[in-house]
């Protein structure tokens, strides 16, 4: 027997006490049904009526006389709380279906065989009614039901519950969240000072969302790991950008991954959820591993940041070789994205070094060895930065530099290991060795016991004759490089000092040579001569060829004015008369002659027949003999 039901308070027509539930009918139950250690004693009548599944129960068991009858409903869906819905529904007493309760409902129904067959407007009709004229048009109701889908899992999915709510919600993140459950006018006059929502002047509580498209991130990342991959494949398969999809999983990813968003700088902007929904648990070593799969093939400048960051958590969780490997094969496709800091992955081994070092030589292997044929996202998304492979090689190469530089203070690297990263990249990626030579004379500094032997092999890996005026200057004054580095320092810099001098000569004539021959000398030139302090002495040099071409000039018209009193000599002497009276010949000419012997004469005009060259010299004599000549000419 049954134990009476106890007096306490009544709860739409029913009563619980531990573990039992009662109808107070005013009659005695009948039957027992019992789910999960929940025992309900209600009548045979009204569950009979409408539940098909109960009624096949009690047909079968006929036979027995047992009083009351009781019956195990193995696997219910949605436990007992969800049967005590079903119950009162059986007794006409009003049950109220919510977006969290009506999955569990539906498949209830569905179990019970609770169709028109049983009763007009049963519960699989209204379930039914309601799921797919409230839930599915509203995303606030589609994803709680979602979320609260997880207990009835496999006859949601036989019903097809799961995948209709996915694809109600793939369709409403591709378009204006505006036209789903919410006023079409938002802003304004329909926005509280509060940053409420007002309708009809009435506000309702609720916080407008975020115009940019990572208004619905928040919302799915309550969803269960496998519920969101299947929604991000649903919204794939529709055609949803790439760049949202990825956002949209790497704000999944850094709400579970402890330690993840420290790395990042924001790059998902701030997300306002309207509703409040308890988060999923999730198994963070299967969450990085179905992130890895659900990553697009794609590049960009914080994507390559977030992969970074999970690279670095998936070696704390210990993830498996292969998920490891995929994320060094992508990252190394867009390694010329990465950025320093995020490239220094401490060591979580046992290993000596501080950094990860073993990591970074085959993340660049893999980019050496990918075609780097990766597409970028759509422009304006994620910091996009498109180079090509030429220039993507020389950021690599610096990048690779910086890095050696900052892990070379690390006293337990080996120089094996640097020697190997520093020549992981080919030749051509660096058109300067100054990163190198920096890199090396902290890994110096910092391991001062080397010996000479030892520094002369890692000095191997720099090319002296890609060595800068100024790295060429340090070097040769470093007293930490060994002397035969200083003595090839010094040659190689000597070879730049003479290219460079007759660069700086060939630039005193750039007419006669093209402009692009002579570039690179004047640049050369330049450096030198500011290293040297040479800048006053090439001024002077200019402005002494800039008098000489004037001395040149100023000859030049002298010739010619001396050649035209030549001429006019030769045609007095050819007058044969003229030459009788010596004044009148200086009448000729246009000049006064004082009272001189007839020698002097003659040695006037032997001077002033002399050649032009010889007359240059007696235009520059002492002012007191210009003085004399200008009396006598008068």
């Amino acid at each position: 027997m049954a134990p009476p039901p106890p007096a306490t308070t009544k709860v739409s027509e029913f009563n619980q006490k531990d573990n039992h539930w009662y109808c107070t009918a005013g009659l005695a139950s009948d039957i027992t049904i019992g789910i999960d250690n929940v025992f309900f004693h209600l009548h045979k009548f009204p569950l009979m009526s409408r539940c098909g599944k109960i009624a096949s129960i009690l047909e079968e068991s006929q036979n027995s006389q047992a009083e009351p009858f009781s019956a195990e409903l193995v696997e219910f869906p949605g436990g007992p709380e969800t049967f005590l819905i079903v119950a009162k529904f059986c007794y006409g007493v009003r049950v109220e279906l919510t977006p969290k309760n009506i999955v569990k409902v539906y498949c209830a129904a569905d179990f019970l065989e609770m169709t028109e067959e049983y009763g007009e407007d049963n519960l699989s009709v209204k379930s039914e009614s309601y799921f797919h004229k409230t839930v599915l048009r509203n995303w606030k109701d589609c994803v709680l039901s979602l979320q609260s889908s997880e207990p009835v899992t496999p006859r949601a999915e036989k019903l097809q519950l799961v995948s209709k709510c996915l694809g109600a919600l793939s369709m409403m993140a591709c378009t204006d969240p505006s036209l789903f459950g919410w006023p079409m006018k938002m802003y304004g006059s329909l926005q509280s000072p509060g940053g409420s929502i007002l309708w009809n002047g009435i506000n309702t509580g609720a916080r407008i969302r975020s115009s940019e498209s990572d208004w619905w991130f928040e919302d799915i990342s309550s969803l269960s790991l496998p519920l969101f991959e299947r929604l991000v494949q649903t919204m794939k398969s529709r055609g949803m950008r790439p760049e949202h999809l990825a956002r949209a999983i790497m704000y999944y990813a850094r709400k579970y991954l402890p330690g993840l968003g420290r790395w990042q700088s924001g790059e998902v902007g701030k997300t306002r959820t309207v509703f409040s929904m308890t988060p999923a648990v999730v198994d963070q070593r299967v969450l990085l591993e179905s992130i890895e799969r659900l990553l697009p093939e794609k590049k960009g400048k914080s994507f390559c940041r977030f992969l970074l960051g999970l690279l670095r958590v998936s070696m704390i969780l210990e993830i498996s070789p292969e998920c490891r490997e995929s994320l060094e094969k992508r990252i190394g496709m867009q390694l010329d994205m990465a950025s320093l800091d995020s490239l220094l992955i401490p060591n979580y081994s046992d290993a000596d070094t501080l950094y990860n070092t073993d990591c970074v030589e085959r993340i660049v292997t893999h980019f050496l060895s990918s075609e780097r044929n990766i597409s970028l996202f759509s422009p304006s998304s994620l910091d996009l930065e498109a180079s090509p492979s030429s220039e993507s090689l020389r950021k690599v190469a610096k990048l690779i530099d910086d890095y050696i530089a900052e892990i070379a203070s690390d006293v337990n690297l080996k120089s094996e290991k640097l020697c190997s990263l520093a020549e992981a990249l080919p030749d051509s990626s660096r058109s300067l060795h100054d990163g190198l030579y920096r890199a090396v004379d902290i890994y110096f500094k910092a391991h001062p016991w080397l010996s000479d032997s030892d520094k002369e092999k890692i000095c191997n890996i720099i090319d002296y004759q890609k060595l800068s005026i100024d790295a060429c200057t340090h070097a040769s004054q470093n007293e930490r490089l060994p002397l035969r580095v200083v003595l090839q320092v010094l040659f190689f810099e000597q070879l730049q000092l003479r290219s460079a001098l007759a660069g700086c000569l060939n630039t005193f004539d750039t007419e006669s040579v093209p402009a692009g021959q002579t570039t690179a000398a004047t640049d050369m030139a330049g450096q030198i001569i500011q290293r040297d302090g040479w800048v006053t002495v090439v001024r002077e040099n200019q402005a002494l060829k800039v008098n000489l071409e004037s001395m040149k000039s100023r000859v030049g018209e002298l010739e010619q004015e001396f050649g035209k009193i030549k001429q006019e000599m030769q045609k007095v002497v050819k007058s044969h008369s003229s030459l009788s009276s010596p004044r009148l010949l200086a009448r000729k000419i246009g000049c006064k002659l004082l009272q001189q012997p007839s020698d002097q004469q003659s040695d006037i005009i032997e001077s002033v027949v002399r050649s032009p060259r010889a007359s240059v010299e007696l235009a520059r004599p002492s002012r007191q003999s210009r003085h004399r000549k200008s009396v006598s000419l008068q």
